[in-house]
Formats: structure tokens, sequence, C-alpha cells
């Protein structure tokens, strides 16, 4: 393995799987990631023998904008058409294509996916588009990926449709903030919910 991690390093490739079967072996053979097998290799997890339960998942997030861009996209009057239309409906798309975005994630019949975009001036975060996904299924595997991909495409395509006029736009806050169903139960803020 020595001499893999030593190649690696000459070529200027980061040896990520070596690096995380190093970490899986050295805690006991026992990972605390799910995602990585006892050998410390990547694989997706066996959700078969869990129960279907209904599952709920709310992201939300942001994206800063300038307050001219943010009075554009508030009259309208931006040329690729309505930024919020748009980013609402590629966000309903990300949260239904998440298995092909994210390698280990699994494919999930999803039965619900809202997504609500809008435009804030509070401090202290200022102009920006606040973003918030719900997205439910019945199911044996969470759908907290497919909220959080839901958030993160439509801030980015908030970014796209206004990157002609706005230089300046940061995505940020991205984060699950309540789930629901499954083993874990119900969490909300991070904490868990009696």
């Amino acid at each position: 393995m020595a001499s893999l991690l030593n190649s690696a390093y000459r070529l200027g490739v980061r040896a990520a799987a070596p690096a995380a079967r190093i970490m899986a072996t050295s805690t006991a053979h026992r990972s605390p990631f799910t995602h990585i097998d006892s050998s410390g290799n990547a694989h997706m997890v066996d959700v078969s023998d869990k129960p279907e339960t209904a599952r709920t998942a709310i992201a939300r997030g942001h994206i800063q904008l300038s307050p001219a861009t943010f009075d554009l996209v508030k009259q309208d009057k931006l040329k690729k058409g309505n930024v919020l239309t748009v980013a609402q409906i590629a966000g309903i798309q990300a949260a239904k294509q998440c298995a092909q975005l994210i390698p280990l994630c699994h494919p999930i019949a999803l039965t619900s996916v809202q997504v609500q975009l809008q435009l804030a001036d509070t401090q202290p975060l200022g102009h920006r588009v606040a973003i918030e996904s719900r997205v439910r299924c019945q199911g044996a595997t969470g759908v907290e990926m497919e909220a959080l991909a839901a958030v993160s495409a439509a801030a980015l395509t908030v970014f796209d449709m206004c990157k002609a006029v706005d230089k300046t736009m940061c995505v940020g806050g991205i984060r699950v903030v309540e789930k629901s169903g499954g083993q874990s139960g119900h969490w909300k803020d991070g904490s868990k919910v009696e």
C-alpha cells in the first residue's frame, strides 16, 4: 500500500480510496460512515431489509444578490425569463435526478417535491433569494440528498440566469433543517424531536 500511495503522490494523484481504507481499518474494522465497507471500500448501502416508511426532508439555502439584480428579479426584467419560476423547476428536476448526480445515492420513487423561492431583503443577509425544498417518499431510505439537490440546483439556476448582470452573487447556507421517518426518527435543526 505504501508503494501505491508513493506512486500516486509522484503522479500528483490524490489517493482517496486508499486513504479511506486506512481510516476504516484503523477504527477497529468498523467505519462510522455507512458508505464505506469493513475493508474501506466505497459501496452503496443495502437497504433491502429496511422497512418502508413515510419519509420527509426539508432543506434551505439562499443566494445573495446585488441590490440592482434583486430589483431586476423582482420586476421580472432579466432577458433569460422569469428567474424564480425557472429555478423552481430546476430544483424539482434535480430532486428527481439526484441518483444520477450523487454516485452512491439510491434512486428513489419520490411522492412529492416542493420548491419555494422567495425574495428577501432583511438583515443580516441582505438582498437574496431564499430557497426551501420539501421532499417526500414512501421508502426504505431517506430523502435528505434529494432535498439538498433541489435547493442547490435552484440556487445555481438563479446564478446562471443572473450572471450576466451580477458578478458578486454568493450561494450559501444550504442545509437540511428537518427530516422525519426511518430508524433515526424525526430531527429538526440538528436535534431529535420526541
